[in-house]
């Protein structure tokens, strides 16, 4: 067996399992399984492809797959092997921070390092300016609508944007822990050798303004409520945002007559 693939085992052994004991623990209707897990899944699958995009690119990267070109770099490794890997060994993390892990978080872990790696060498390429900027704009496009439907579907956040929920517990503003979190591992994933350019600006600039277009359009109600009056599910903040609040997005979404001005990262 090769490196790949062990690695690539051991994220859906790990992965896998953490799914089954969510599932077991806080068991999910199955019309509202049926309801969200296509729009998760869908969603995470628009982030891979998106992520291969801006690698197709050549101009640069978002902070997290700029770490993550580094760390494969380093590692010989598939970008996409690295992407889970750096997703399960974010998880534990969470437990001092309190985040519940959902089953979106575990397909988050799992689907997006599979899917850039399946669509990577497929993607087209070209050496004019124009179009690579084209193919890095298409690529944060399609990351945004992503992201409002994996996290409006409500199976819960993934491992790096659970990150920066747990510090926004500990006290920090949205903002505050994005920009902590997401410095840091652009400058680790620099110096690791991840390429920076054009395409991260366009990332960075863009992300805020269409997730917080994309997700109050696409966000569903919570889950029901269990037998014990607590919500299956909780509602996901804007972590692209930054200024508005869950609850205000689940409120306006709500409301046929609001508009929902878009807001940068």
């Amino acid at each position: 067996m090769s490196s790949t693939s062990f690695w690539r085992l051991l994220v859906v052994v790990v992965i896998s399992g953490l799914t089954i004991v969510r599932l077991r623990s806080h068991p999910i209707p199955r019309r509202e399984l049926v309801r969200r897990l296509p729009r998760c899944v869908a969603g995470l699958a628009c982030f891979g492809v998106g992520i291969g995009l801006f690698f197709a690119s050549h101009l640069g990267t978002g902070p997290w797959d700029v770490l993550h070109a580094g760390l494969a770099e380093r590692f010989d490794l598939p970008v996409g092997v690295v992407i889970n890997l750096v997703g399960l060994a974010i998880l534990p993390l969470w437990f001092p921070l309190k985040e519940p892990i959902g089953l979106g978080t575990a397909l988050n872990a799992l689907e997006i390092g599979f899917v850039l790696d399946l669509v990577r060498p497929h993607l087209p390429t070209t050496d004019l300016l124009v179009g690579r900027i084209a193919l890095a704009v298409l690529g944060v496009l399609v990351i945004a609508l992503g992201s409002g439907l994996y996290l409006g579907s409500g199976l819960g956040s993934g491992p790096r944007d659970g990150l920066m929920m747990g510090l926004n517990r500990l006290g920090l503003s949205i903002r505050a822990a994005r920009t902590l979190v997401e410095f840091s591992t652009l400058l680790v994933g620099w110096l690791l050798g991840g390429k920076l350019g054009v395409g991260t600006a366009i990332f960075l600039v863009g992300i805020g303004p269409l997730v917080h277009i994309f997700l109050p359009r696409l966000l569903l109600p919570p889950l029901p409520q269990r037998g014990d009056g607590q919500p299956r599910g909780r509602e996901v903040a804007p972590i692209y945002g930054g200024r508005t609040p869950p609850t205000d997005i689940a409120r306006r979404s709500a409301a046929p007559s609001a508009a929902d001005p878009p807001e940068r990262q």
